[in-house]
């Protein structure tokens, strides 16, 4: 009962997140200048909490250091293939706006951009989803690993919910629906985390080939998606700054083991 209310406090503190584009709004240029280093800390927090805290209780749990790296490398692969499908999936559709920008110059002006919104919501629909299950088996093993866990997916959902809310926006939508819609897709956390729950007290202890899994996909997150981000700095100070919040972030997880 504990882990389940520990999980439901935690995916709905996630969830809000996708109302930060509210707080985008008003920042403006400020929040342009933090992003790369938001960046930075995300990369930190999910390679300290895959090296420093997933790995070691997964494979203590799972006992077989060779189902304990093929649950690794299926959640790097799981997250690469879903990935690659998404920027297919962008790609064909950019086509698609081209052609439709063509129609609006030859036949009059209409809404070139309206597909990107439901493509962008499913998307983030399906990444909420894994990310309330991750967390949700968290917590199953232990409060300081859920809560690792938790503050990891956390700050990896602010620089990706800024980013969603604007391709909404950018896709025709009212900044009011954009942020109602972001919102919506935020609370399907809630049925990643309750299908783990069910299978859990259902059909026994699954906990450890999920968090071996969501070690891979935080790998993955931070090394295919979040370092190259970081690498597109090149000056000084910016890569200094860069630097330090991934030391932070990998800090952030370390210090979290004192409360185990």
């Amino acid at each position: 009962m504990d882990a389940a209310l520990y999980t439901f406090l935690a995916v709905t503190l996630v969830s809000l997140v996708s109302l930060i584009g509210v707080f985008a709004l008003s920042l403006g240029t400020v929040l342009s200048r933090l992003m790369p280093t938001l960046v930075g800390l995300a990369a930190g927090a999910l390679l300290g909490d895959a090296v420093i805290h997933l790995i070691p209780e997964s494979l203590a749990i799972i006992g077989s250091e060779t189902l304990f790296g093929v649950s690794v490398l299926v959640g790097i692969v799981a997250f690469f293939v879903f990935e690659k499908y998404l920027r297919w999936h962008h790609a064909h559709h950019g086509q698609e706006e081209e052609h439709e920008n063509h129609e609006r110059f030859e036949h009059g002006p209409h809404t070139p951009n309206a597909h990107i919104a439901p493509m962008v919501l499913a998307a983030d629909g399906v990444h909420n989803i894994v990310d309330g299950a991750i967390i949700a088996a968290s917590f199953l093993i232990s409060p300081e690993l859920g809560i690792a866990t938790t503050i990891a997916v956390f700050l990896h959902e602010i620089p990706q919910e800024i980013a969603d809310y604007a391709l909404l926006v950018h896709s025709g939508l009212s900044r009011a629906r954009a942020l109602f819609f972001n919102f919506l897709s935020g609370l399907t956390a809630l049925i990643g985390a309750g299908a783990v729950l069910f299978l859990e007290s259902s059909f026994g202890s699954t906990s450890g080939y999920l968090i071996a899994f969501t070690a891979g996909a935080f790998i993955y997150l931070a090394t295919a998606d979040l370092i190259p981000e970081l690498h597109k700095t090149t000056t000084t100070r910016g890569s200094i700054l860069q630097f330090v919040a991934v030391i932070l972030g990998m800090v952030l997880m370390l210090a979290l083991t004192l409360l185990e």
